[in-house]
């Protein structure tokens, strides 16, 4: 199955190089949470907001991986199949970030305005979502969320590296059965999870999208984040005879394709609430609008689609490594800057109030899952060397 891999760091990580990526994301993680403990002592109203933006960011991006996983399963995926491993090793740290959701779990009073103690009393709408909007139900909730997750995340992985062995179509079989319900229960539960940890900032606003614009942002981070591990892989020899550029050009356009779903969900949830005119609905948009904050709005209309639309509509742009690397830093730039648009102007209505803080708690949540994700790439074969699709996905050719 690997004759076409001539060379061991094609589908085996060296012990070596390992070692050295282990040692640089454990440096990391240690220096960033080291400043998230004392950004709690110093100022834990700062920490938590800063802390939820950055766990917002961490966590779309893995659920975007697992969105991506099963589609590739139950599509039958043939190009993708030399990449998959390291997507999977991606979803299986979801059951950590149950541990990363404590944080945000004990700053449920300071972050969200219907836990304040009587907040119901005096405000019918907060009454009307009492038995919703509550930190006991919002705990369990943020519990099952994980564990369905888990599940899923951890299931497909086994019978995956299980498949290595075994060669047999049995696993591609039990891993579909799981990925049909699975997309349905990741966008239902997904969405919720959206609703609870971020729109539920301002428990007056409601939007029928928002889950879905906050899925097609982690869907838009991750393939960035996929594209920059492939390539950070391919300059240390991993993977660089059997991940070509035709694998590259489809991460290309991939990343073209989700910028513009981006500017339609983003469009139509504006449209649709401009149109409508009503106060509850307007009042989200119009604190978004107001000081500084309207140039970040005015950033994520031309970083979040113009911009990248421009670079990847081109052909060339999507055949050539530094453009497409660009392009990905970028992405994961403005969507850090579109969950921290999400969560700060509940806080900070009056303009943007940059922290470092904001820096230390993307980087503590990033890194503790680099480190989960980067002890799985010696684990394994780096690739699904057992999958039927194997061969076809290293001949892989682009129309």
């Amino acid at each position: 199955m690997i004759q076409h891999a001539t060379d061991i760091h094609d589908y085996q990580m060296d012990p070596a190089l390992w070692t050295r990526g282990r040692n640089a994301i454990a440096f990391v993680a240690l220096l960033s949470w080291i400043g998230a403990i004392a950004g709690y002592v110093l100022d834990p109203t700062r920490f938590f907001q800063s802390y939820l933006v950055g766990f917002l960011f961490s966590i779309f991006i893995v659920l975007g991986a697992l969105f991506f996983l099963m589609v590739m399963f139950l599509t039958g995926s043939a190009w993708s199949v030399t990449m998959r491993r390291v997507v999977e090793n991606m979803v299986v740290t979801i059951p950590f970030g149950l541990i990363l959701a404590i944080r945000v779990l004990l700053g449920i009073g300071t972050l969200y305005e219907w836990a304040h103690p009587g907040a119901a009393a005096h405000n019918a709408v907060l009454r009307a979502k009492q038995s919703w909007l509550n930190p006991t139900s919002f705990t369990y909730r943020t519990v099952i969320y994980f564990l369905l997750w888990s599940l899923w995340a951890t299931r497909i992985y086994k019978n995956s590296v299980r498949q290595d062995k075994t060669k047999s179509l049995d696993q591609m079989h039990t891993i579909s059965r799981w990925c049909a319900p699975g997309l349905l229960m990741l966008i239902l539960s997904g969405t919720l999870a959206s609703f609870d940890w971020s729109m539920s900032l301002d428990p007056h606003w409601y939007s029928t999208i928002f889950g879905l614009y906050c899925f097609a942002g982690g869907a838009f981070a991750f393939m960035a984040l996929w594209l920059l591990i492939m390539v950070a892989l391919r300059e240390k020899g991993v993977l660089r005879k059997t991940v070509h550029m035709e694998h590259y050009h489809d991460l290309g356009k991939w990343m073209f394709a989700l910028t513009i779903f981006w500017a339609y969900i983003a469009f139509s949830q504006y449209l649709l609430i401009w149109y409508a005119n009503i106060p509850e609905e307007t009042e989200w948009f119009l604190k978004r609008f107001e000081g500084n904050w309207s140039w970040i709005s005015a950033l994520l209309l031309f970083g979040h689609f113009v911009f990248p639309f421009l670079v990847l509509v081109f052909r060339s742009s999507k055949r050539k490594i530094r453009p497409l690397v660009l392009m990905a830093i970028w992405f994961l730039v403005i969507q850090y800057v579109d969950f921290y648009w999400q969560v700060m102007p509940n806080f900070y209505p009056k303009g943007i109030a940059p922290h470092w803080l904001d820096i230390v708690c993307v980087a503590a949540p990033m890194s503790a899952l680099g480190l989960v994700f980067w002890s799985r790439m010696r684990a394994h074969a780096l690739m699904p060397i057992g999958d039927p699709r194997f061969e076809q996905s290293l001949s892989f050719q682009n129309a």
